[in-house]
C-alpha cells in the first residue's frame, strides 16, 4: 500500500521520511526514541518496507505548520497500535489527536473489527482511556473495538 497522509487537527500525520527533502531520523533520535540516528534511519527504512508488504501503517506525527516530527504512530495490519511523542510534547494532546485519526483510519480505511494496545505507563493507559480503549484480560492489554 501507498502511506496516506492524515489531517490530524493541530497534527499532520504522513510517512516517516529520511531524504534529500525531509530527514526525520534526527527528531527520533533527539526525541530519545532511538540511541543513535543509524538505529533510527534503519527504522526508517523498515516502516517504508512494512508500509509496501502491508504490514503496518506507519506515521511522522508532525506538527501542521513546520511539519518537523514530533512523534510517530503506527497501526499494524493485526490492529496493533502504538505511540510516541517526543517527551518534551507530551501531556499536550498530540498522542490524543493523533491516535484518534489514526483509529478512524483503521475501522475505516483497513475496516479492522478491533484495535489493541499495550501501553507502557500510566500516561499511556490514560491515553487509551482517552481514545476509547478498554483493559481486557492479562498482560495490560487494552482494546477497542468498533
Amino acid at each position: 500500500m501507498e502511506p496516506v497522509e492524515i489531517n490530524a487537527g493541530e497534527s499532520y500525520l504522513r510517512a516517516l521520511r529520511a531524504d534529500d527533502r525531509v530527514d526525520d531520523r534526527v527528531a527520533l533520535h533527539a526525541g530519545g526514541r532511538f540511541d543513535s540516528v543509524d538505529a533510527a534511519g534503519a527504522h526508517v527504512a523498515e516502516r517504508r518496507r512494512q508500509w509496501e508488504a502491508d504490514e503496518t501503517c506507519s506515521w511522522a506525527v508532525c506538527e501542521q505548520l513546520s511539519n518537523v516530527a514530533v512523534g510517530e504512530i503506527s497501526i499494524s495490519a493485526t490492529g496493533e497500535l502504538f505511540c510516541w511523542i517526543t517527551p518534551e510534547l507530551r501531556g499536550k494532546g498530540i498522542a490524543t489527536r493523533a491516535a484518534q485519526a489514526v483509529t478512524g483510519f483503521a475501522f475505516g480505511f483497513l475496516d479492522l473489527a478491533r484495535i489493541t494496545a499495550v501501553p507502557s505507563d500510566d500516561a499511556g493507559q490514560r491515553l487509551a482511556r482517552k481514545c476509547g480503549f478498554e483493559s481486557r484480560g492479562p498482560h495490560e492489554v487494552w482494546t477497542r473495538l468498533r
